[in-house]
Parts: C-alpha cells; structure tokens; sequence
C-alpha cells in the first residue's frame, strides 16, 4: 500500500486526493464564474451557481483545515474517514455541514457555520491541540474572506461587470458572517469548541449536554430582526474594512434570488 509522503503508516496515498465530487463543484464554481463575467445566459441564476458553489467548496474547505490539523495532532483515523479528501458527502452529518448552512444562504444571506467531522479527540493530546483543531476551520473562512475582498483593493470598473463583483462582494460578506458565528463562544460551535478544553469537568458536562442544542439556538436568534439587526451591523463593519460593499453585498443577494425576477 503506498503512502503519502509525510503520511502516518498504512494510510493510503489517495486519501490525501481531492475528490471528484469537490473537483466537480469546483469546476461549477469557476464555469458560473465565468458566465456572470461574460454575461452568457440569465444574469440571477448563473450568480446563484456562482454563489451556492462558492459556498460548498468553502465549506469543504472549512471542514478540511478541521480534519488537517486533527491529522497532524495524532488523529489518523480523519484520512481513513474520507476527511482529507474534500469531499461533502463524506461529513458525518451532511445536511448540517451542507444542507442548512446552503439554505441559510438562499433565504437570508448568512453564512452559518456547518461542522460534521468527527474528530477522535482521545488520540489528540493537549488542551492547545484541540483549541487549534477547532479554530482551523473558522480560520479558513477568515483567509477565503480576506482572499475575495482583495480584488476591491485594485479599484476595479465595478459598472463594466456589476453581476460578478456584486456575486463576489456576497461571497466575501457570507465568509465574513461565518467567521463571526464560528468564533462565537455557543457550544457545540467552533468558537465553544475552541474553549472547551479550558473548562472545568463539571463546566465540560454543562457544555456537552448543551452542544446538541446550540446551533438550533444561534439559528433561531438570528431570525429575531433585533439581533439580526446587531449581527449584520457588526459584519457590514467588518466587511467595510476588508473594503466589501453592503451595497454591493444587497444587489448580489436580490440577484441571486432569481425567482423573485419572474414573479
């Protein structure tokens, strides 16, 4: 069995393979891309390809920095798992990793964080190793932020391809909300993840039995137009200062939701 150069013994070299399924939305992602630069067919739906793709392959993305760092922190078992692979099929639960984080994006622009890889934190040692496996993957949505708002920095004609920068600057405001959420201190989020070690055992107990229900919870509050309302006043500053537009943010979810043009 060969093995991938730095991999632990026995796991196989195309564990550490993308996937064809990530490689697929990969190539939606960029061929939606392209038809909103060129303008080639309706505008609304090739930005909502554009955008759902985007936000699968982030997720993907946010998931593998997860299992990377599990990895290198001892626990092999997340290569024999499909995690390595970048392949959302393979998440443990994968209408919450997928499913809602996407339907939250289609019905009010948010990026939930999603999170379904199991991890065997028995074969990690150390408290700062488990802190770092759960902040890698809100990380990675800081980084994908960062990476999309660059582009705003060089002063682009936005009027010559309103469409795409409009379907961009949503993109990098999804990856800003993500990162927000994510790092929140709500159990059974990255953010309570990343502290749970930290705790006291019985503090541990308290926090476990809540982490089933702390998701359900952030999206429920989310929805309540006042603390919706303080939420995206907080992202839109600190989209602001990556340089994305809430303007440009506005028009590229009213494009995305192409149905609503042919009402």
């Amino acid at each position: 069995m060969t093995s991938y150069p730095g991999a632990a013994v026995g796991v196989p070299r195309n564990a550490f393979l993308p996937s064809p399924v990530f490689l697929a939305v990969l190539a939606v992602f960029a061929g939606a891309g392209l038809a909103v630069w060129h303008r080639v067919g309706n505008a609304g739906v090739a930005v909502f390809v554009f955008v759902v793709a985007g936000w699968i392959v982030s997720l993907c993305l946010h998931e593998y920095a997860h299992a990377l760092v599990a990895y290198r922190s001892g626990d092999t078992g997340v290569a024999a798992r499909g995690y390595l692979r970048l392949n959302p099929l393979k998440y443990s639960h994968p209408l919450l990793s997928i499913g809602l984080p996407v339907l939250a994006v289609i019905l009010g622009g948010i990026g939930l964080p999603g999170g379904a890889v199991w991890v065997e934190h028995g074969r990690i040692p150390g408290r700062l190793r488990h802190s770092l496996v759960s902040a890698a993957g809100p990380l990675t949505n800081v980084v994908f932020a960062v990476a999309l708002a660059v582009p705003f920095a060089f002063g682009p004609d936005l009027s010559a391809h309103l469409a795409f920068w409009s379907a961009l600057a949503l993109l990098g405001v999804l990856q800003a909300t993500a990162s927000v959420l994510n790092f929140l201190p709500v159990p059974g989020l990255d953010g309570g993840n990343m502290i749970h070690p930290w705790l006291s055992p019985t503090w541990q107990r308290g926090y476990d039995k809540m982490a089933p229900f702390g998701f359900l919870l952030l999206f429920a509050l989310l929805w309540q137009p006042q603390v919706g309302r303080v939420f995206f006043t907080a992202v839109f500053w600190l989209a602001g200062l990556m340089g994305l537009d809430p303007r440009l943010y506005a028009l590229g979810l009213e494009l995305m939701r192409f149905w609503n043009q042919w009402g």
